[in-house]
């Protein structure tokens, strides 16, 4: 890659939470950081904090489309790096999930990530270099009740992610996914507006455990032990970009290495126990 103070990278869901400390940590750095945001109220709160913003909303192929068209020509068709991180939480039941809300779940958390990356990942092959970062989840090993669309996005992100980390070994593009347990942003705020628009709560078999549930969405600060700010998650974006062997999975937070590690000995019967309870199953 090139000098530091030369890399460029483009990064989703600049708006709050984690794309934006990384966006500002990379910045701090001497990063040239392209930020985006899919509203365009945040975009212009990027603009005025001093980086080069743009729309893209990551459920729409010609926003992806358009934006990258921008970032390429303001960077002389290079690209150093990759983050994807935009995405958001659509909680309910399995059953209560209409094919609607999967597939907005899916426009944006998957879908969205692999046409960006897809249309990045030339340019990367031309300059002969390049490294794009995944911002999976705990989430995308270790399922826990009530996040099922989330779960399974977060599912399939590290399913295409392993996939392409092989079919790219031959090439000097590198990849990485992060996954992070719990970190302060306000994915609890927009998982809130998601679960309100796509299901019928008050109709549901699930009632008593969604009205848990949303205590636990409302609540503030931070909603489950070993929660940890966002720079946590910059920490290891930083040592996927400059590190010379980037490591295919980095851990955030003690759960994430927890549940990896119980995984590996415990029976699904005893895993599906504890995820129970660490995700709150809507009885206590």
């Amino acid at each position: 890659m090139n000098s530091v103070n030369s890399k460029t990278i483009l990064i989703t869901g600049c708006s709050s939470g984690i794309g934006l400390c990384v966006a500002n940590g990379l910045k701090e750095k001497g990063y040239r950081v392209f930020a985006t945001a899919r509203a365009a109220a945040d975009v212009e709160q990027l603009l005025q904090q001093g980086f080069e913003a743009f729309q893209l909303d990551l459920a729409d192929s010609h926003s992806i489309n358009t934006a990258v068209d921008k970032i390429l020509q303001l960077s002389d068709n290079r690209l150093d790096a990759l983050f994807n991180n935009g995405a958001y939480g659509l909680p309910g039941a399995v059953e209560d999930l209409s094919r609607d809300a999967l597939r907005a779940q899916f426009e944006t958390n998957v879908f969205g990530w692999i046409e960006l990356t897809n249309r990045i990942i030339p340019v990367m092959r031309q300059q002969n270099d390049g490294r794009i970062i995944m911002n999976s989840s705990v989430l995308g090993f270790a399922a826990m009740a009530y996040r099922g669309a989330y779960n399974a996005s977060k599912f399939a992100i590290e399913g295409f992610s392993d996939t392409l980390r092989i079919e790219l070994k031959d090439t000097p593009i590198q990849i990485s996914l992060i996954e992070p347990g719990p970190i302060s942003s306000k994915f609890r705020q927009n998982a809130k507006k998601a679960f309100d628009q796509y299901i019928d709560a008050e109709n549901s078999a699930h009632k008593e455990q969604y009205e848990a549930m949303q205590q636990r969405l409302n609540k503030p600060g931070p909603a489950a032990p070993f929660t940890l700010p966002p720079e946590a998650v910059l920490k290891r974006v930083i040592h996927a970009l400059e590190s010379k062997k980037a490591k295919a999975r980095y851990y955030v937070t003690v759960p994430t290495y927890l549940f990896a590690y119980l995984k590996r000995f415990l029976s699904t019967a005893m895993m599906d126990i504890i995820l129970n309870k660490a995700g709150g199953d809507g009885k206590r």
